[in-house]
Parts: C-alpha cells; sequence; structure tokens
C-alpha cells in the first residue's frame, strides 16, 4: 500500500508552483537542447542548484516522453529507495518487526510522504544522505564492509551535486569516533589508514561534474559563464548558510515550529519514551550513533539563520529508525499510554476534517476570504473530505486491536489516496496558468510575439509560441528598460506581466486583464501601452525560449 501511495497521482496534475514548474522547465529544455552541462530556465543559466535532481527528471522525461509523468518520478523513487534502506538497516541492526515499525512510522510522518509526492530536490537529496548513513553503519557497527563504507562517501558527492548539504552523513563520524570500536561485528579492523580512501572517492566523484564545469568555463570564459559558476559554488552554498538573504527564523525555529509539525508524531513520541531513551542509551551504540547524528544535523541548520522545514528533512528517517527500536523496547504500560494518545489525536483529525467539511457544505461563506480562489474545487471536494475524516475515526475504532504504527500509517496512506486520485486533478487547473495562456492566445495574431516581465516558468510550460523575457535574475527596473526598447524595436509585440507592477515605462491605463493565477491578475500590454520616452537602466539582451515540443503537459 505504501508503494502504491508514492506512485498514485502521476500524470493526474501539471507542475505546481514555487519549485516544480522551474525543475521541470530546466529538465525540458536540457533534453530539447541537448545540454545539461549547464541547466537553463527560459534560456537563462539557471545557478541556484546543481543539476544532479533536474538530470533525472530530464532522463525519465526522455524515457516517458511526458513531463506529466517524468517530473515526479525521481521523488517517488527516492522515497521508496529511502524506505527500502531504512527497512535494511533496522532488519539488521534490531530485527523485522524494528524495520516494520519504522517505514510505517515514515508513511504517517506528514514531510515524508510530502515529499517523495512533491518534484522537490529534497526527497532526492534524502535518499542519498540516507544511503550514506547506511554504508557508515553497515560498515562501522556490522561490519567491517569496505564496499559500502566506499558508497557512502560517493553516495555524498552525488547528494552535493544533487543539493549542497549532500555531506550530511560525515557528521555520523563524530559519534562514531567518539565511541569508537576498533573492530566491527566480525571482528575485524573498521578503522585506519584505508579509511582515508572515503574522502579521496568523493572528491573523485565530484570531480566528475565539477572539472568538466570548470574546464567549459575557463574555455568559453563568457560573462554568464563565470556568474554561473561562481553563484553555484559560492554564493548557493557558503554564503547561503552563513549569510542568508531569505527564510530568516529564530534559531529555535525548528525545536518550536518545524519538528512539532512536520515530524508529527515522533516528536511527541520522543518526548513520552524520554525515559526509555535514557534507559535504552549505555546499552545500543547504534541508537547512540543515529540520535547523535539526529542532532548535529538539527545544531548544524539552527546556526544558520536561513531556516526552512525541508533542511531538516535528510535527518528524519535515521529519526524515525531511532524512535521505532525505542518504540519496540518501551514497556507494555508506557505503549499502552502512547497509543491512547496518538489514537485520540487521530480521531480529533477526523473530527477536524469532518466538520471543515459540514461548514463547506453548509456554511462556506464563513471559510477564510483565501479560499475564494478555489471555491468551486472546494465545494467538490467536501464530500471526499467528509469520507476521509469518518474513515479516519473509523480506523481507529473499527480496527483498534491493530498495532498503532499499522493505524498511523494506513491513515497516512488513505489520506494520501485521496490527496493523489481525487483532490490533484481538481484543483489542477487552479494552480496552473493555462486558462491565461488559452486567453492569450485567443487575444494576439498568431505571429505577434510575446514578452514577460517577472516571468515564472509555469508560463513557458503551457506556451504554445516563443515567449521573449528580460532576465529572471534581473531587478524590476532593469527588466523594465530592456522590455520597453524591444517593444519599441516592433509594434506588434505584446508583453505579459503580473498586475499591480510600478512602472515607469508603461501606460498602464492601456492595460488588457487575461485572467488570474497563482493569487495575481495577469495583464496584456501593446504598443499602445508604450511611453514615448523612458529613464535608462543597463542594457540586457532578452532571452528567447522556443518550445521544440507542443503539449508535453497534456
Amino acid at each position: 500500500m505504501i508503494v502504491l501511495t508514492l506512485f498514485s497521482g502521476i500524470g493526474l496534475r501539471d507542475p505546481w508552483p514555487a519549485d516544480e514548474p522551474r525543475f521541470a522547465q530546466v529538465a525540458r529544455e536540457m533534453v530539447e537542447s541537448g545540454q545539461w552541462l549547464f541547466p537553463t530556465r527560459g534560456g537563462e543559466f539557471y545557478p541556484d542548484k546543481p543539476p544532479v535532481f533536474m538530470w533525472l527528471i530530464a532522463l525519465f522525461y526522455q524515457i516517458t516522453g511526458h513531463l506529466r509523468i517524468a517530473f515526479l518520478l525521481p521523488s517517488a523513487l527516492a522515497g521508496l529507495g529511502t524506505l527500502w534502506l531504512v527497512f535494511d538497516l533496522g532488519r539488521r541492526l534490531w530485527g523485522e518487526q524494528t524495520a516494520r515499525a519504522a517505514v510505517l512510522a515514515l508513511a504517517f510522518t506528514p514531510q515524508f510522504l510530502l515529499q517523495a509526492k512533491a518534484a522537490q530536490i529534497d526527497a532526492v537529496v534524502c535518499f542519498w544522505i540516507t544511503l550514506g548513513c547506511y554504508g557508515f553503519i553497515r560498515h562501522f557497527l556490522l561490519g567491517p564492509a569496505w564496499g559500502w563504507y566506499a558508497a557512502s562517501w560517493v553516495a555524498m558527492a552525488v547528494g552535493v551535486v544533487t543539493k549542497g548539504v549532500g555531506f550530511l552523513p560525515v557528521l555520523m563520524l563524530i559519534p562514531l569516533a567518539i565511541w569508537r570500536r576498533q573492530t566491527g561485528a566480525s571482528g575485524q579492523p573498521v578503522w585506519g589508514k584505508r579509511a582515508w580512501w572515503g574522502p579521496a572517492l568523493m572528491l573523485g566523484a565530484l570531480a566528475l561534474w565539477l572539472v568538466p564545469m570548470w574546464v567549459t568555463v575557463e574555455r568559453i570564459h563568457s560573462p554568464e559563464l563565470l556568474a554561473y559558476r561562481d553563484n553555484i559554488l559560492l554564493r548557493q552554498t557558503a554564503e547561503r548558510y552563513a549569510n542568508a538573504w531569505h527564510h530568516i527564523k529564530p534559531w529555535h525555529y525548528y525545536l518550536t515550529t518545524a519538528l512539532p509539525t512536520m515530524w508529527f508524531p515522533l516528536v511527541l513520541l520522543f518526548l513520552l519514551q524520554l525515559r526509555n531513551i535514557r534507559t535504552l542509551w549505555r546499552s545500543s551504540l547504534a541508537l547512540r550513533v543515529l540520535l547523535s547524528w539526529v542532532v548535529l544535523v538539527l545544531v548544524f541548520f539552527s546556526i544558520s539563520p536561513g531556516k526552512r522545514e525541508v533542511y531538516i528533512f535528510p535527518a528524519l528517517p535515521m529519526f524515525a529508525l531511532a524512535l521505532a527500536y525505542v518504540w519496540e523496547q518501551a514497556p507494555a504500560e508506557a505503549r499502552r499510554t502512547a497509543s491512547r494518545l496518538l489514537r485520540a489525536v487521530l480521531v480529533l483529525i477526523g473530527l477536524v476534517l469532518v466538520a471543515l467539511a459540514a461548514l463547506t457544505m453548509l456554511a462556506p461563506d464563513r471559510l477564510p476570504s483565501r479560499a475564494d480562489d478555489y471555491a468551486d474545487a472546494i465545494m467538490t471536494l467536501a464530500p471526499g473530505v467528509l469520507v476521509l475524516g469518518l474513515t479516519l475515526c473509523g480506523i481507529v475504532l473499527l480496527l483498534r486491536k491493530r498495532a498503532l504504527f499499522e493505524q498511523l500509517a494506513l491513515a497516512g496512506v488513505l489520506a494520501w489516496l485521496f490527496v493523489s486520485i481525487w483532490m490533484w486533478p481538481i484543483l489542477n487547473l487552479h494552480r496552473t496558468p493555462r486558462a491565461i495562456m488559452q486567453e492569450l492566445e485567443h487575444s494576439i495574431a498568431p505571429d505577434a510575439q510575446v514578452g514577460m516581465l517577472e516571468f515564472k516558468e509555469q508560463f513557458l510550460l503551457f506556451s504554445d509560441r516563443p515567449l521573449v523575457h528580460f532576465s529572471y535574475l534581473a531587478p524590476l527596473a532593469q527588466q523594465e528598460w530592456n522590455a520597453w526598447r524591444w517593444m519599441r524595436a516592433d509594434r506588434s509585440r505584446v508583453l505579459l506581466l503580473p498586475d499591480g507592477l510600478a512602472l515607469r515605462c508603461f501606460d498602464l491605463s492601456r492595460k488588457r486583464l487575461l485572467g488570474n493565477a497563482h493569487r495575481r491578475d495577469w495583464i496584456l500590454l501593446d504598443a499602445s501601452a508604450v511611453r514615448d520616452s523612458c529613464e535608462g537602466s543597463a542594457d540586457r539582451a532578452p532571452y528567447r525560449y522556443l518550445p521544440v515540443k507542443k503539449d508535453i503537459l497534456s
């Protein structure tokens, strides 16, 4: 059932903002251009993330020919791989019952399936980090297993080229060194000079991407490629960690906000089982290593001023495995108390869903104003939400003799099947600019050139004609100046942009409203809106993207 849930809904929706359209469009351009070394977005180099995740989407796009299928496959497969690693490691450390409990706990923990069913980088980097941890445990605690030790370092290298934090398993060497074992389970040495080959393997694997990229940049030596190299190697790594420019949160954000919501119910179980953890701490080296590593990851990300829930996601699988062992070793009375509490929470969630569905059907005017954007979709979804809420309550009442984690996992699986198979198709129209682009086609001549201010990648995905933009990375004033110059060069050109921008080169009273998408009105300007003069800014050649394959999302 969990495997079915991971892959359910694939092909039923398009990439949704904020990040999914970007990664899907970058992968699309790789396939269309044949140039995979330097990711591009609308023809402009994309320096924010390393390329592995986009490579995977592009690979599945080449195989399937459908971007709607390809863009979700890497995360789903990474989620499946992570579950297998957790199960196999748990089975080897503490037995199959603990391994099964860890997988079931992950299936209910909100953050795991949320990431595994989204086209975000984090599920894939989580797999590489989990593989790195898996290899270290196999070697140092269950080994020696030098092959798995080497695999850990290679996994970290691929993780770094997926997202810069792929090196996180190296933090596990700290508790492994503190509670150092000279030999593994077989009595053979696990440390020594041979261990230094690990970092060398990691550097060698990194070089497979870094060297061709660096050599190409030096050979061409264009300002755009030089900026790409400096951004991807410095600004998006060390500078982003030490001097973050967005997502600024207080030091305690993960402890007080992210963990209680994204890692529920594991955090609650942790608090309820503190006494049992103290009892097991001395006897279980694996428990000490796993929990210490999770703490080190939390400390590492808490130091940075920039914080997001997804940053700590790679630590979740090892935390779930450790808590599953603690749960299986807990005294019967402690387990009964925790079970009653968590089952009560599950019933409460079900009752909240029932109340929300009833409110939607009986008094929709009392819903928050933000719900107006999805009014018709919410009314369509309300009966399903009602059934889901009653089902969650029924799981607790009708299956009360089943194990706690089985009940929680079943609730999580049913909720995500509802989301994937029913909710996604209904919300899809509201989460894409398809209607805007269709209205655009009805509003302009077939040969008209379209430019965009503050362009979003989802518009490229749904465009059947070439689109021009004026650099995603440029400030609005510079984009506007270059759009003004571009419009004056040919009076048949039009400009697509979000309403409400403070523009000095265009007369917004001449705008034409196309519709609403992503909670913004989108308007069209033609030559009549171009002012006779405009204060200059830095000149920059526009980027023109020509879609090679049409209807790739149909």
